[in-house]
């Protein structure tokens, strides 16, 4: 097992409470379980306890990664480097490299109590080519920070997908809210057809093209529309006399 550096909180950081909804899950988190058996029992009751005291789950199952976190839609994966051997370091770039080809949101943490081990680090970082980023590595100094760190970061990461995904979706509603009255302002500028009219063509037929291929009795069959407006509809769309008419105001 991994020797612990640091002697471990008696209190239990959380995430601001603003950024979490009260009663509901934060996420999940996937704890690689030959990782787990490798720690200091003492270190993985923190973990279970940090992450529950911020409503995360946690499961242990058989994966390559540390652990990954899914949190509002977005998996980070994490290696987590709890005992930096300055001897032997080859192996931890070997695994970074096969791992960042597979995971596209992929975070390194190394904990790196002494400055002999963070030299150690610094050097090899470059001597085995790892880029700037590709992926990002987070040294800390020591295991508690380092985990806080992981959940940090996955949580954040999740709240920008979430708030980018409710972006998406309020543009999308305008959008639809801005084609619904454009469609509003050429269907009610045929003669006699009002709003109640137009939504129903809407509803029962769809865009303003399928209307315009839509027979008389089809429009009677499927809309409220009297006999005469449905009619006029029609024509509207094959009879120059009413299309070149009437002019959207």
């Amino acid at each position: 097992m991994s020797n612990l550096n640091s002697s471990y909180r008696h209190s239990t950081p959380q995430i601001p409470s603003n950024s979490v909804n009260s009663g509901s899950s934060a996420g999940v988190c996937m704890m690689n379980t030959k990782w787990r058996d490798e720690q200091h029992p003492s270190f993985i009751n923190f973990i279970a306890s940090f992450l529950s005291a911020n409503s995360f789950r946690l499961n242990f199952v058989p994966i390559a990664p540390d652990c990954i976190f899914n949190c509002g839609g977005l998996s980070v994966a994490f290696i987590f480097v709890t005992n930096w051997d300055c001897q032997n370091c080859e192996p931890i770039f070997s695994r970074v490299k096969k791992l960042k080809g597979q995971f596209a949101n992929l975070y390194v943490v190394v904990s790196l109590p002494t400055k002999e081990q963070n030299d150690s680090f610094v050097h090899s970082y470059f001597k085995y080519g790892m880029e700037l980023g590709k992926p990002t590595f987070v040294p800390v100094q020591d295991l508690e920070m380092g985990f806080e760190k992981i959940v940090k970061i996955a949580h954040s990461r999740g709240t920008c997908k979430r708030q980018d995904v409710l972006s998406k979706l309020k543009a999308e509603r305008k959008q639809s809210v801005q084609g619904m009255d454009n469609f509003l302002r050429v269907v009610t500028s045929i003669p006699g057809i009002d709003n109640h009219d137009a939504n129903a063509l809407n509803q029962a037929i769809g865009s303003i093209e399928a209307i315009a291929k839509a027979s008389k009795e089809y429009i009677l069959e499927n809309t409220d529309l009297s006999a005469d407006n449905a009619e006029t509809v029609t024509k509207f769309f094959r009879d120059p006399k009413f299309y070149l008419g009437p002019k959207i105001n």
